[in-house]
């Protein structure tokens, strides 16, 4: 197994699957309040390039409750904010800790840490990529479907971060994804490419967001502007209208679709608030699949 997580396409369906096994049980040991200290004595660092909520808060308390301790360190107070060189910053911190988790903006930052640390380096979130959300993403599916085989998902907005780890795990996976995408907002062609090279999966891309709703069992968005985007939002606005995720779409997936969404959630923008409120959202459970699927990627990776 490769000793680092940035990207989904680095791992097998098996040892993904294996993570969502592992994540079952200490989610389990988790509210039977069952110490399950797997990483006891174990430091990760957390290094944030990107401000935070869910991702600092799941790490940190995800790596207290394995029995380690989480480190956080901000770029702008350490040496990486400063212009030190990646790989040096990298070799020096696997002297010093078991594991490093980088929320950052480009892709090629937390390769090169990988590349330089002789410890396991978890992508938090790059620009490219956001693998640990999509594992919380699918596992949540998996405990309100009981599996991921033979369902449609949907993703409605941008083709982003997001929207390229849900290429790649529908390619590993094998379920079927359909992706609404304005013009001039679509995926990456080089995950693309991947996913069509490496799985059997049937992934499209439309410009109608009701094609990829109708029949969806899963219904998926985010912001139209991400981190770093914000000077783009009024052009965005004007791009993206017509692609909400409202009661309209929602309608035509089935009956029990499931709606998510990585949060945080621009209401009455790419999701109304009837839709992330109603019955069909599992968003609070996904938010909090965070936590023990990270437990679970570190504690594979770390032990």
């Amino acid at each position: 197994m490769n000793k680092d997580f940035l990207a989904l396409s680095q791992f097998s369906k098996a040892e993904l699957d294996a993570m969502f096994a592992l994540c079952k049980d200490l989610k389990a040991k988790t509210k039977n309040r069952e110490e399950h200290h797997l990483l006891k004595g174990k430091t990760l660092a957390m290094i944030f390039e990107k401000s935070s909520t869910r991702t600092r808060i799941s790490f940190e308390v995800g790596m207290y409750q394995l029995g380690g301790h989480p480190l956080f360190i901000s770029s702008k107070d350490s040496q990486m904010g400063r212009g030190e060189p990646i790989k040096d910053t990298a070799r020096v911190m696997a002297r010093y800790c078991d594991g490093v988790m980088i929320r950052t903006f480009a892709q090629e930052t937390v390769e090169e840490f990988a590349k330089y640390a002789s410890i396991p380096v978890i992508n938090g979130l790059t620009d490219l990529h956001h693998p640990c959300q999509i594992m919380a993403d699918v596992f949540t599916v998996i405990e309100h479907k009981g599996s991921y085989d033979g369902l449609k998902f949907a993703w409605i907005g941008d083709g982003n971060n997001m929207a390229n780890s849900w290429i790649e795990a529908a390619a590993i996976f094998g379920f079927d994804l359909t992706l609404a995408c304005p013009e001039g907002y679509d995926p990456n062609p080089q995950v693309l490419a991947w996913a069509k090279a490496n799985g059997s999966a049937k992934i499209v891309i439309t410009r109608d967001p009701k094609e990829a709703a109708k029949d969806a069992d899963v219904l998926n968005t985010d912001v139209w502007a991400s981190m770093g985007q914000e000077e783009e939002q009024k052009i965005r606005e004007k791009a993206f209208a017509g692609y909400q995720l409202d009661e309209q779409l929602l309608a035509l997936a089935k009956k029990d679709a499931l709606v998510l969404h990585c949060l945080p959630a621009h209401r009455g923008e790419e999701i109304s608030d009837g839709v992330i409120e109603g019955p069909n959202s599992v968003v609070w459970d996904e938010a909090e699949n965070r936590l023990h699927v990270q437990k679970a990627i570190m504690a594979t990776l770390m032990k």
